[in-house]
């Protein structure tokens, strides 16, 4: 199976375009990050589309910074105080997330607001399919994935003080609408006929449901820390994109990894589930619907699509960054170029579900 695991796993230097002040941040650390003791080794980890991230090494500790990046940014984009703000507060919960240790808004420290958590080790994978663990354990590492996100959607988020964390209500239709104006307005990156196809696809066929719940916007294999040894979620990383929004429409964002292919998000579409010892899709979406207590789920298609040209979307703002040269990982050209492909996927998804 592909894997992007090359392009982005592991550290490297701090790229020119995102140094900062190290000194300043070791003071900071000294200040605000109780048992901090340099000397402190920066260095670059070489994912991240959005947000410039780093690991902070002393002899006693590994810590992990996420900053905005600098430049230009759109409004409400790069948002780290509030990944900051929910890795704390489920954290206190008892879903696995690394533990805060600090937050700076003032941009005179280093350029851009960020914020410092601990450094989870444990194993990442880059493949939904499991290929690197053995035969008979690969069904319980997928069942690990969907228990987990099950228990995120449970979360009472108003006991955990995230009541105004979005806005509850029309999530799919304010999406929808939000990406699409992103899309539409950035001409950087250009416009694609299949792209405005599945636009008004979705426009005219919006579910009638209505659900809110605390979601975690990319629930992807390559976000997740599982323990060293077990099939077990130990941290669920990258949360730039969660919100107060619809459950199903975030499950389905994970699931359809049963429609893309190897080397797009780790995704098995086209592979033998039997053979390979995995659940089909149907499987899968049961067992997140025994979970958390629903019969099915209607409209399943629709909120694939949906996330497949959400994704698409995203895809074309890196596309947009690297255009305008605020792109922050090294592989983001690559990253812009599935932009016209993902939306083809999503396209013939939609024509599958009945779309003329």
């Amino acid at each position: 199976m592909v894997s992007d695991a090359a392009n982005f796993a592991g550290t490297g230097p701090v790229r020119d375009a995102h140094r900062f002040d190290e000194a300043a941040l070791g003071r900071w650390m000294q200040e605000h990050v109780e048992g901090f003791a340099g000397p402190m080794q920066v260095e670059q980890f070489k994912g991240g589309q959005s947000n410039p991230t780093y690991q902070l090494r002393t002899p006693e500790c590994e810590y992990v910074l996420r900053r905005k990046p600098p430049g230009p940014l759109l409004k409400g984009a790069h948002a780290v105080e509030r990944e900051a703000r929910v890795i704390a507060a489920i954290g206190a919960a008892g879903f696995p997330v690394p533990k805060v240790f600090g937050v700076c808004e003032d941009p005179q420290v280093l350029g851009s607001a960020f914020f410092v958590m601990e450094r989870v080790r444990g194993r990442i994978f880059w493949e939904s399919g499991f290929s690197n663990v053995p035969h008979a354990e690969r069904f319980s590492y997928l069942d690990a994935m969907n228990a987990t996100l099950a228990d995120l959607h449970r979360l009472d988020y108003v006991a955990l003080g995230l009541g105004d964390y979005g806005k509850p209500g029309r999530y799919v239709a304010r999406q929808v609408e939000r990406w699409s104006r992103q899309y539409l307005s950035d001409e950087a990156a250009g416009r694609n006929a299949d792209m405005d196809h599945v636009i008004a696809w979705l426009e005219a066929n919006l579910p009638a449901r209505d659900e809110t719940a605390l979601t975690h916007g990319d629930f992807r294999v390559d976000n997740l820390i599982f323990d060293a040894v077990e099939p077990r979620v130990i941290a669920v990383l990258d949360w730039e994109l969660s919100t107060l929004g619809d459950p199903l429409a975030d499950f389905a964002y994970h699931a359809m990894m049963y429609r893309l292919p190897p080397d797009i998000l780790g995704g098995i579409g086209g592979l033998d589930f039997a053979q390979l010892g995995l659940p089909d899709e149907a499987a899968y979406v049961q067992a997140y619907c025994r979970r958390t207590g629903r019969e099915g789920i209607a409209d399943f298609d629709y909120y694939v699509v949906f996330n497949m040209f959400r994704f698409a979307a995203i895809l074309h703002g890196i596309r947009a960054r690297v255009a305008r040269g605020t792109a922050v990982s090294e592989d983001a050209r690559a990253m812009g170029d599935r932009f016209a492909r993902v939306a083809q996927i999503a396209w013939r998804e939609a024509q599958r579900a009945g779309a003329q």
